[in-house]
């Protein structure tokens, strides 16, 4: 049926499929649904496996085997809902209630005036009652800047319960918070102004992650004490401590583009070097069982108290479970297995939080640990080399070739670039990052903290030299956008063509070579959709205007936001990226401009044959005598030009009104589109529009 050592690494396929598909229909009637078909299916597999011999109940093992699946299936997708916070009887959305008694249970983090933690609720008050409740909330306090309050996690508030939907990306490309929140099972947001907010306790949540915060606090404080250097100490705090610190722009960028960036996330990769670390100054200890399980204690121990230094990370936490499952197996199973191992670890999280699924870290850290385990071993032994030294340098070459070709579909998914020189940048920062690790966490001892300015000399040495890498001609491919059949595909091609040529398998190589071309057929496809396009993009922004007129690769963006703006980088540009735009000419509504494609000229737009009538401010208390017919009219500005007044000769299809306009006005604007059987599109809280031209 299955065989013991692969167990859990064939399990777990159906269990992740039960959580994903469940994840995306959380309804209460399915809880019930699930836990009767698990149930069913549980006293089949029993009363097979008791009847086993009577019935001879091997001739019907791979009906057995499906059972299984699909009871591991039904698991996945019960505990999925069950974890679910908007199932729940009590949860607080559910009722109405006067005020939210709430505990942090997030690290705060402040931007400007603005505190964003997470919350757990704990009560609701209504009709004089106090009545238990569940569910997480955001919640964003604008901080008074004269007298400020400080909170930490595990503080306990009272808060008015006046809470919001969290809002869905309204722009094409624009990143999904709402879906991002949904997958730590967050689904509500509030806005309060400290005046409004009672804190009434404080250490209320789990007393292990507040001594962990606490701990990782009074590291960070050490830290700014002996580093001189605000960038150094940014690294150090950022890269051990997993201390969220100010980086600059110009290092994030360093680490990006030379695929070092994994260096700055405390993850497996550091948890990873104290244990080899720690498993090669020990490996005396191997001989007699007895000091392998001392070696074990001690080991472990030292993962999980850098785990709290870190404020228990739940990067870091993951990777301490999965190193620890690994060490228990490499010291007490007889048969250990990489595969099942990693599963069982990935099986018991999941198990613990099935959101987990949706975290970037997680399936980042599972599948690049897969690729050592399988890959690294396979291209190590393309080349053998004499020499140990070199021998010891293509080892690394080989971990950080594996751990790329692995995690390369994904990066690019998410991230939407790649580093050229990641071999060069990750075998550079290797030596470094293990020098950096051991010295950063020694300086936190006393007498031993004398070494910091060889500590810092390290960070600044190893930033300067990222740095130059990442300046290198074609350093990084950025703007790739793929999309999920083309993962799919690439990431199909891949695993095939590595398990081909590892067992040297022409017919699967021929097919990861046909998967391949289909994906290079989309990618092809794609290009000559962007390169004979012809759109336009009208930006849904809080107080901003942006419309995107595109012919081709190139770009009109009339805008008032400028090439720097965040609200550009994180509402505008990644649609321009994702129509893989190579130009952009920035004007304003008070800019005349004249192009090949594209004419603004007297309060009129022309892309194509698409003709826009704007009226702004400068129509203010004017007569419109223009007549004719217009594909739309572009109201912007808050302007007081009177809209009933527009010419009777006067035709349009569309009223498009944007976020510089007051509330009534777009109340008024709306119901005069109305009134004129005409579409309104209003470009506030609600999704972008966009117009495709014909050829």
């Amino acid at each position: 049926m299955f065989k013991a050592e692969y167990i859990f690494a064939r399990i777990l396929l159906p269990f992740l499929i039960g959580i994903g598909v469940f994840f995306f229909f959380p309804t209460e009637k399915n809880i019930l649904i699930l836990a009767i078909a698990s149930v069913t299916i549980f006293l089949f597999i029993l009363i097979i496996n008791i009847t086993y011999k009577k019935f001879n109940a091997y001739k019907f093992k791979g009906f057995t085997g499906i059972l299984i699946l699909f009871f591991f299936f039904s698991i996945g997708g019960l505990i999925c809902l069950l974890n679910n916070e908007k199932l729940k009887s009590d949860y607080f959305a559910k009722k109405n209630y006067t005020y939210l008694k709430i505990w942090i249970n997030d690290e705060p983090e402040q931007t400007n005036n603005i505190l964003r933690f997470k919350a757990r609720v704990v009560s609701g008050y209504g009709n004089l009652k106090q009545i238990k409740l569940s569910g997480q909330l955001l919640l964003a306090l604008k901080v008074d800047s004269i007298h400020p309050i400080h909170l930490k996690y595990g503080d306990e508030l009272i808060i008015s319960a006046k809470y919001l939907e969290v809002e869905p990306p309204y722009n094409p490309a624009e990143f999904d918070f709402k879906g991002w929140l949904a997958s730590q099972n967050v689904y509500k947001q509030t806005f309060i102004n400290q005046n409004y907010l009672l804190k009434i306790n404080q250490n209320t949540g789990n007393p292990i992650l507040k001594f962990a915060l606490d701990l990782r606090e009074k590291q960070v404080a050490k830290y700014r004490k002996i580093i001189k250097n605000d960038e150094a100490f940014a690294v150090a705090s950022t890269l051990i401590l997993g201390y969220r610190a100010d980086l600059s722009k110009e290092t994030l960028a360093a680490y990006s583009k030379t695929g070092t960036i994994h260096a700055l996330s405390v993850s497996g990769s550091h948890v990873a070097i104290i244990f080899f670390v720690m498993d090669f100054c020990l490996a005396f200890l191997n001989k007699k069982r007895f000091f392998r399980i001392f070696k074990f204690i001690l080991i472990c121990s030292l993962i999980w108290c850098y785990s709290l230094i870190t404020g228990l990370s739940p990067s870091v936490v993951r990777a301490a479970i999965m190193i620890t499952i690994f060490i228990t197996a490499k010291t007490f199973a007889r048969n250990k297995n990489g595969y099942n191992t990693l599963a069982f670890a990935a099986f018991c999280q999941l198990i613990y939080n099935p959101f987990l699924i949706w975290d970037v870290g997680f399936q980042l850290s599972y599948i690049s640990v897969f690729g050592l385990i399988y890959i690294q071993p396979k291209i190590y032994n393309w080349i053998y080399l004499k020499n140990k030294w070199l021998n010891k340098v293509w080892e690394l070459i080989a971990l950080s070739l594996a751990a790329q070709l692995v995690t390369f579909p994904l990066c690019i998914y998410y991230f939407h670039q790649f580093p050229v020189y990641f071999l060069f940048g990750n075998l550079f920062i290797s030596i470094p990052l293990i020098l950096i690790m051991i010295l950063g966490i020694g300086v936190l001892v006393p007498l031993v903290d004398k070494l910091s300015p060889i500590f810092e000399w390290i960070i600044v040495c190893t930033n300067t030299v990222l740095k130059w890498i990442a300046d290198l001609p074609y350093s990084t491919f950025s703007s790739v956008w793929i999309n999920l059949p083309e993962l799919i595909l690439l990431s199909l091609a891949l695993g095939l063509g590595v398990y081909a040529l590892s067992k040297y398998n022409k017919k699967l190589l021929f097919v990861s070579l046909v998967v391949y071309i289909f994906y290079i057929s989309m990618i092809v496809y794609d290009d000559w959709i962007a390169f004979h396009q012809k759109k336009i993009i009208f930006f849904t922004l809080r107080k901003n205007y942006a419309a995107a007129f595109i012919n081709g690769r190139v770009s009109v963006l009339v805008t008032d936001l400028s090439y720097d703006d965040k609200n550009y980088n994180f509402f505008v540009k990644p649609a321009l990226d994702q129509s893989q735009i190579d130009k952009i000419d920035f004007i304003s509504l008070k800019q005349e401009t004249i192009l090949p494609h594209f004419v603004k000229k007297d309060n009129q737009i022309v892309l194509d044959k698409y003709n826009i009538l704007l009226i702004d401010e400068h129509m203010n208390y004017k007569k419109l005598s223009v007549s004719g017919k217009f594909s739309s009219i572009w109201l912007t500005g808050n302007n007081k030009f009177k809209i009933e007044n527009l010419s009777k000769k006067m035709e349009f299809k569309n009223v498009i009104i944007d976020a510089t306009n007051k509330d009534y006005k777009i109340a008024v604007f709306k119901n005069f589109a109305q009134n004129n059987k005409v579409q309104s599109h209003v470009l506030k809280k609600n999704p972008a529009y966009l117009v495709y031209l014909t050829q």
